[in-house]
């Protein structure tokens, strides 16, 4: 889910300025990435500039970015460049490694412990484009309340948090990924997910979803719109709707706002 980690008026501006992913305080990023971004996740690949790290500058990379929260509260900028070799974690053996590096499988639940004994439980994924292995603690995944009006059991939800395939009754089937700008893989391009927020429904409209892993999907059936899918973008576009008027009444009754 695109569930908000960060604030868009915590980006670090200057810092995206200075590699030329916006100019005059205005992003120069598209709506996936500016949401992978407040999402916690990464971006597609950026063509960033006039980096500078260690003494070393470097007029131009190719690299994706994402943001971290540091201890101090503020927002860093962080830096995924092609690496020459990955780092394996670990946790990993040599054969799950490899396997995941060359996508013999695209993901692995692996279950540790910490530095504090605690068992964990995490999704491992491998980002062929930067050679890095992306490591998600299924604890901190946020499922989906309701995907295309349908509400998801508590087993579908654990389900999605360990990676696996959630089929619902329209025919759509979805999956989380780690590594995945939006977060979210399907076996249809377009679906809407929603949480509970507030005693309300928060609606997100997913498009361009890439298929399930190591699924070739059906394009015809991909492109349908189901009328699960109609019903909740009828439902979201009714919510902001109302969110206008009831905007537009508060400035007709207090102008000084």
């Amino acid at each position: 889910m695109k569930v908000k980690t960060f604030l868009e008026h915590e980006l670090p501006m200057a810092d995206l300025e200075t590699i030329g992913l916006a100019s005059r305080g205005q992003l120069l990023l598209n709506e996936e990435d500016l949401g992978a971004l407040l999402s916690g996740r990464r971006t597609e690949m950026q063509h960033l500039k006039n980096l500078e790290a260690e003494n070393i500058k470097i007029a131009a990379i190719d690299a994706k970015i994402s943001l971290r929260r540091n201890e101090q509260s503020k927002v860093d900028l962080l830096i995924h460049p092609i690496y020459k070799r990955p780092v394996t974690p670990d946790f990993l053996d040599p054969n799950e490694a490899h396997e995941l590096e060359n996508g013999e499988v695209q993901m692995l639940w692996k279950k540790i412990k910490d530095g504090k004994g605690k068992e964990k439980e995490l999704l491992v994924e491998y980002d062929a484009e930067t050679r890095e292995f992306i490591v998600s603690d299924t604890e901190k995944i946020i499922a989906p309340d309701m995907v295309n009006s349908e509400f998801l059991t508590a087993a579908q939800k654990e389900n999605y948090r360990k990676g696996k395939e959630v089929k619902i009754a329209d025919g759509t089937t979805l999956q989380f990924s780690g590594k995945d700008v939006n977060g979210i893989r399907a076996d249809r391009l377009m679906l809407i997910a929603s949480i509970v927020a507030d005693g309300g429904l928060s609606y997100v409209l997913y498009k361009g979803l890439r298929a399930l892993y190591g699924k070739e999907r059906d394009e015809a059936k991909a492109r349908e719109e189901s009328p699960g899918f109609r019903s909740a973008l009828q439902d979201m576009q009714d919510q902001r709707q109302e969110a206008t008027r009831f905007a537009e009444n508060d400035r007709h009754h207090h102008p000084g706002r």
